[in-house]
């Protein structure tokens, strides 16, 4: 598992700490397909780099689907159906910002834009959702946030769910910008409908002065 140098450097002490460590070994004893890929587990670091980080957007864990994860929360790769949590994701960014939904599924180049697409549990066993809770990627991924937190400024934070929002404890809302809504599932999408978090976004971007996002 690789992840890029600038995220090593920052998360240096979470490598040698002892869970993460106790996490590899769970992972390399690990006789199940896992998803997603080894190569992207990675992924949301991968694609966007701490210095151009604008905005956060929390999942859970991977899509246990075979060929749908790609490191990248809610996105799935190019080719596959599009989930209906993210479906209804565009949906909203329809009715916001009138932009139709695209032709993939795939948000990398939302990452490629600084929206760190940040799944709690990186990795999971095919066709078992949660199968890898509590290993130690939780301990993990909330060092991120609160590292993104104490050492970035003005980043927007999207916490759909009461899962995402439980990290909202995490972050200094005195130099961020904290949006919640429901999650958009279909279980609770009538409550995630007319957030306008994807407008909100911009908004704030531009008032602090950083470029907006293409959220097509």
């Amino acid at each position: 598992m690789q992840i890029p140098t600038i995220w090593q450097n920052k998360l240096a002490a979470e490598f040698e700490k002892e869970y993460f460590k106790k996490l590899v070994s769970f992972l390399n004893q690990e006789t199940e397909t896992i998803y997603p890929a080894e190569d992207l587990i990675f992924n949301a670091f991968e694609k966007c780099s701490f210095d151009d980080l604008k905005v956060v957007i929390i999942g859970q864990d991977p899509y246990h689907g075979s060929g749908q994860a790609n490191g990248l929360c809610f996105s799935v790769n190019d080719g596959i159906k599009v989930p209906p949590s993210l479906n209804n994701i565009f949906k909203e960014i329809h009715n916001d910002l009138g932009i139709e939904k695209p032709k993939t599924g795939n948000l990398e180049s939302w990452a490629k834009q600084g929206v760190l697409l940040l799944n709690s549990i990186l990795t999971v066993k095919a066709n078992q959702a949660a199968s890898h809770r509590n290993q130690g990627w939780e301990i993990f991924t909330d060092a991120v946030i609160k590292l993104i937190s104490e050492h970035k400024q003005q980043v927007v934070f999207l916490l759909w769910g009461k899962y995402a929002q439980q990290k909202a404890k995490m972050l200094d809302s005195t130099k961020h910008c904290i949006l919640t809504a429901a999650h958009p599932s279909p279980l609770s999408v009538r409550y995630f409908f007319g957030n306008k978090h994807f407008s909100k976004t911009n908004q704030y971007l531009q008032q602090v002065g950083k470029e907006t996002i293409d959220w097509s």
